[in-house]
This record gives structure tokens, C-alpha cells and sequence, in this order.
């Protein structure tokens, strides 16, 4: 089941939803504005098992006896990154062999399983180990979502349809924290595993519907030789390994964010109760920077556009680091979450643009293409994050250096792969 051409310039474009015509009977699958909202929900099956537990970090330290601020709990958040790098290899290389519906079946399994395991975990080490597992099993979504998507599109038409999606992913992050904090009003903290679980189980009664996106005719043996030809057709490409590694760079400054945010607004500021609002607003920033990002790669083409958003990326993370810096490490509440403002949209507007640049010359084989990405974008942006968070001073100041040096390297990996680019055009 494919879509057809005009229906995707719509669902890419907004000009329309994408949705079958009126009158239409409903068809079997699900296609137009409804293949977009469930892969949306697949890729939001990640978020929603970090962000709905940000506000339970304070009662997870008590819970398993550590003193406040202590930057500890956060490995509940990079084991679960790692255990999302590790993932893709378990279900993008089998994908390309068996299709990405079994696998994503698969995964809601595992999930599932990890989550509950994290429910009745009786320590902190039985804990870690439960999200690793979680985290390895949305492995499934984050590699398939991609694969599936490049399944339908390329080029710009799929950057624009992924920074649409992303745009409407975003909302899990600005509602999540506010809703884990509703329910740890009325529940234990524990609650917050539960949710993530049902939403799982509910996807997989929708996800029925999902077509099988990848084409009989392209499909590959699951064996180690042809595995290896895809790995080496991955880093054979160099754009591919430059957009991916910047990809990487660009999302370490995301986990920093994510693992140093509830320190900084609790032990900078004494604004705890101020964080599930506060990281709502940075959200919906980043929701507009996909928006924009949507709308002007159509306008400018894929790799012009993520050259001069790298640009603009550069400057507002310079000027974010001077304004820290002037402070000594504390500038006022409302100055930092305008400087957040500022510069978490603009890294929004390139990971999902360079996460297409990467895989626009490898759709023959998008689901290992999907799976390397992801393991180096996520291992390294996750240790990256840890890192960040694990230098916390009681300022600003690991956060702001920790996301010049990211942006640094990641703007000279997008030069490199725009020269790649180039190149293989001109081969072409």
C-alpha cells in the first residue's frame, strides 16, 4: 500500500491532510493524515518514557535512599538511551529481510515487558537495568518510523514530512511533565512506567492498521554477509557518516538538556514546582523551530537549509555561552529559558533535516541505514549527555560549554557533509 504522489505533496506541504476524499469508504490501512499521526505516536513512544518521568526524579532519590540533587537518578535516563542505541541492530538490519510491521510487533512486546519490569523493580540497580531493556525495545520505533518513512519519501518532500511530524511530536514533550506531575498528585510514582505501558498496548491495537511500507521486491537476505555489504555501503557514504555523526553531536546537547534541566531549575534557581511549565514552554519552542523548518526546506532544498540553520545554530550557541558567562554562571531565570528558547529550536530544525540528509542516498537498504544512525546519534549523544550532566556545579556552566563544543562539532561534520554532497552530485 503506497501513497499516492499528490497525496504526499499534501500531507508534506499542510496544504491538506492527506486524508482520503469525502464519501471515500474508510480504506483497510492507514494512509495520508493517519499514516503520519501513527508514526508520530510511534516515534512519541520514546519521549513519553523519558518526559513523563522527569518530575518523579525527586521521589525516585528518595525512594532508593540518595541525597538530594544527586545527579545519580539520571542514569534512569541514559541507560535508557544507551539500551535506544543498542536497539535499531535488533530490529532495522531484520527489517529489510522480514519487513518493519513484525518487528515493530516485536518491540511493543519487549517494551511492554521492560516496562513492567521497571514497575516492580525492588532496586535502583534492578531499575537501570529495566530501562536499558525499555530503551532497547523503543529501539523498534526509532529505527522503523525512519525506514518506513523513507520507504514513501525522499529528499525534501521527506524533510518536510518529517519536521511536520516532529512538530506534532513535540507536544509530548510539553505535555508530559505536566501530566506526570498531575499524576504523582494522585498516585505513587511509580504511575509514571504504567502510562508509557498503556500507550503502548494501545498503539498496538491501532497499529493493525499500519501497511507493511517496504516493497517484496526490495527486500534483503537477513544474513551476516549482506549485513556487512550494508554497513559498508553506509560508511562508504560520506555524507551519510557526516550528517550522522552531527546528528549525534546535536542530540548530546539534547540529553544534556534533558538530564541537567531538573537540577538547574531546582538547586540554580529553587523553582522545582516552576519545571514541568518551564520545560513545556522550551518544548513548544522546539515544536515552531520543526514548523519552520517545514516550511523553508521546501523553499531552499534540504542541504542549503541545514547549512544556513548550522550557521544561525552557531551564533546562538556562541551568544548563549557569552550571556552564561557575563552571569558566572547565573543568569537570571528568565534570561536562561530565553536563551533556551532560542537555541533549542534551532538544533531542532537540524536533527531531523540532517537525519534525512543522511538517509537520502541509501533507501535500498533504510532499515540498517536506520539502525547505524540511530546507535551512533543515541549512544554518542547519550554519553555526551551524561557527561554534561555528570559535571553539574550548581550553575550554568557545564550545560553552556557542553552545548558549544556539540555545536561546534557538529557544524564542522555538516560542512564535511555538504561538500559530500556536493560531490556526489557532480558524480552523479
Amino acid at each position: 500500500m503506497t501513497i499516492a504522489p499528490d497525496t504526499a505533496v499534501r500531507v508534506a506541504t499542510g496544504d491538506a491532510t492527506g486524508g482520503p476524499p469525502s464519501g471515500r469508504a474508510r480504506t483497510k490501512y492507514a494512509e495520508g493524515r493517519e499514516f503520519v499521526l501513527m508514526v508520530t505516536a510511534m516515534m512519541a513512544m520514546g519521549a513519553i518514557s523519558i518526559d513523563l518521568l522527569l518530575p518523579a526524579l525527586k521521589d525516585m532519590r528518595r525512594e532508593f535512599h540518595m541525597v538530594p540533587g544527586s545527579p545519580r537518578i539520571t542514569w534512569v535516563i541514559t541507560s535508557y538511551f544507551l539500551g535506544l542505541a543498542v536497539g535499531p541492530w535488533f530490529f532495522g538490519p531484520p527489517s529489510d529481510r522480514y519487513g518493519r510491521k513484525p518487528l515493530f510487533y516485536c518491540g511493543l512486546a519487549l517494551y511492554v515487558a521492560a516496562a513492567l519490569a521497571a514497575v516492580f523493580a525492588p532496586n535502583f540497580e534492578t531499575l537501570v537495568a529495566a530501562r536499558f531493556l525499555w530503551g532497547l525495545a523503543a529501539g523498534a520505533p526509532r529505527a522503523l518510523t525512519l525506514a518506513m518513512v523513507r520507504d514513501r519519501y525522499s529528499g525534501e518532500l521527506m524533510a518536510r514530512l518529517m519536521s511536520l511530524i516532529m512538530a506534532v511530536f513535540i507536544l509530548v514533550p510539553v505535555l508530559a511533565p505536566t501530566l506526570g506531575a498531575a499524576l504523582l498528585k494522585i498516585a505513587p510514582w511509580r504511575i509514571v512506567f504504567w502510562v508509557p505501558m498503556v500507550w503502548a498496548l494501545g498503539l498496538a491495537v491501532w497499529a493493525r492498521r499500519m501497511p507493511e511500507t517496504l516493497d517484496p521486491t526490495l527486500r534483503r537476505p537477513a544474513t551476516s554477509g549482506a549485513v556487512r555489504r550494508a554497513i559498508g555501503a553506509v560508511v562508504r557514504t560520506r555524507e551519510t557518516v557526516c550528517f550522522g555523526l552531527a546528528v549525534a553531536f546535536l542530540f548530546g546537547v539534547m540529553s544534556g538538556y534533558l538530564s541537567s534541566s531538573e537540577l538547574i531549575f531546582d538547586k540554580v534557581y529553587n523553582k522545582l514546582s516552576w519545571f514541568p511549565m518551564l520545560f513545556g514552554l522550551v518544548a513548544i519552542m522546539l515544536g515552531l523551530g520543526s514548523l519552520i523548518s517545514a516550511h523553508f526546506v521546501g523553499r531552499f532544498g534540504l542541504v542549503p537549509w541545514i547549512k544556513r540553520v548550522a550557521t544561525i545554530s552557531m551564533v546562538v550557541t556562541t551568544g548563549f555561552v557569552v550571556m552564561v558567562l557575563m552571569a558566572h554562571g547565573h543568569p537570571p531565570m528568565w534570561l536562561f529559558v530565553f536563551g533556551l528558547c532560542l537555541l533549542m529550536p534551532s538544533l531542532q530544525g537540524l536533527i531531523p533535516n540532517c537525519n534525512t540528509a543522511a538517509m537520502v542516498p541509501l533507501g535500498h537498504i533504510a532499515g540498517t541505514a536506520s539502525a547505524i544512525i540511530g546507535t551512533v546519534s543515541t549512544a554518542g549523544g547519550a554519553l555526551i549527555g551524561s557527561a554534561i550532566a555528570g559535571r553539574f556545579d550548581q550553575t550554568i556552566r557545564p550545560f553552556a560549554f557542553g552545548a558549544l563544543a556539540c555545536v561546534t562539532a557538529s557544524t564542522l561534520c555538516i560542512m564535511i557533509g555538504v561538500q559530500g554532497h556536493k560531490a556526489a552530485n557532480v558524480a552523479r
